[in-house]
């Protein structure tokens, strides 16, 4: 039998007997490091599987039954289960093991969802959008400028699952920088759950910085020399960008206030505190983003009057053009019409006459536009 078919069938969760009779038989078949992904009877999903206890990493001598089994059984530390966009079967086992709400693991598979924070029972669900720069050597009408993707974690006394999902947002770094603080990492499960959404909010500032870098080299090439030229598609797609991590920052202020405000069970007045002070960077990053918005607002603008501008000096030169033409057409047409009797219409010096009040004509025309700026 796999360790899937074993983990479906715990029940009665809060008993370590239910516990220790799933290790029995999970017993019947050689062991497998669930800390290797690739090798995890649980599926490829399965990322990292580790016990703490006192802050402290504890080496897990079996399978995730058996780290289970140990923090229930001395009522002390906890186990962090990473898993890396599993299927329903792949997750099936592991929501059975940890009693978790069939709502909350439907959003952790299907994915695309808002940042939000809902409690089942005992146990915290809550989902942040990740943000990444997509670096680019030049910002044109179609470049990708940020990348997104969803962190779900579920909290519980004595677990902590994260469900990652998109092609960046490791939380391998993060894990590590926990583990150099078993101070901070003893406070518990809700210790974790500050770390991912410190880590979330300062990519949003990350991203917000390169973001700007963006936005000034378009400000800048609209109001050079020739800014009429300018693609106005690169605005466009800046702000569409823009949009898509508006998405990903702003709805995350009710969650983190919640967190940071409301009495939950699992996340005690200590880490309360932490959480306010990332929900003082989020609003850093709203407000650079409501900045940003209104920047490019006005770029557009900007490249709009700019355009109509030229357009006006462009049928202004037209316009000079035409009236200077205008004098040698009018006087061909009157000594085209071929009649008899034309003044001077036989005289020697006729021609070179008519020749020279056409240029003397067109002249004073060509400087009087060129005075006004027309030409």
């Amino acid at each position: 039998m796999s360790m899937a078919g074993n983990l479906r069938k715990v029940t009665g969760l809060g008993r370590v007997g239910g516990l220790r009779k799933v290790a029995r038989l999970a017993r019947r078949r050689p062991r497998v490091d669930l800390s290797h992904h690739a090798r995890s009877p649980l599926g490829s999903s399965v990322v990292k599987c580790v016990t703490y206890q006192d802050g402290v990493r504890v080496p897990v001598g079996g399978d995730l039954v058996d780290a289970v089994e140990r923090v229930r059984k001395k009522d002390d530390g906890f186990v962090w289960l990473g898993l890396h966009e599993p299927t329903n079967e792949e997750f099936a086992g592991i929501a059975e093991l940890f009693d978790l709400h069939p709502l909350a693991v439907e959003d952790a598979i299907e994915a695309h969802q808002r940042p939000k924070v809902e409690r089942y029972g005992e146990t915290l669900f809550a989902v942040f959008k990740t943000v990444c720069y997509v670096e680019h050597e030049k910002l044109t009408a179609t470049s990708e400028v940020v990348d997104t993707g969803e962190i779900m974690v579920f909290v519980g006394a004595e677990f902590v699952i994260t469900v990652r999902h998109g092609r960046h947002g490791s939380l391998g770094p993060l894990r590590e920088e926990l583990e150099s603080n078993p101070r901070q990492l003893a406070k518990g499960p809700a210790a974790v759950l500050h770390a991912i959404a410190d880590h979330v909010v300062d990519d949003y500032l990350s991203v917000t910085d390169s973001v700007q870098a963006d936005i000034d080299q378009v400000e800048t090439d609209v109001f050079a020399e020739n800014g009429a030229r300018a693609d106005p598609g690169r605005i466009y797609q800046l702000k569409r960008e823009l949009l898509e991590l508006k998405r990903a920052v702003v709805p995350l202020s009710g969650p983190l206030e919640a967190l940071s405000t409301r009495p939950m069970r699992v996340v005690g007045p200590e880490i309360q505190a932490y959480f306010r002070d990332v929900s003082d960077h989020l609003l850093r990053a709203k407000e650079q983003i409501a900045s940003f918005d209104e920047l490019l607002n006005s770029i557009l603008q900007a490249h709009l009057a700019q355009v109509t501008v030229a357009q006006n000096e462009d049928m202004r030169k037209i316009t000079a053009w035409a009236a200077v033409i205008a004098v040698p057409t009018m006087v061909c047409g009157v000594y085209g019409m071929n009649f008899d009797h034309m003044p001077e219409l036989h005289w020697r010096f006729g021609y070179p006459l008519v020749l020279g009040v056409i240029s003397v004509a067109c002249l004073a025309l060509y400087r009087g536009f060129r005075r006004n700026g027309w030409l």
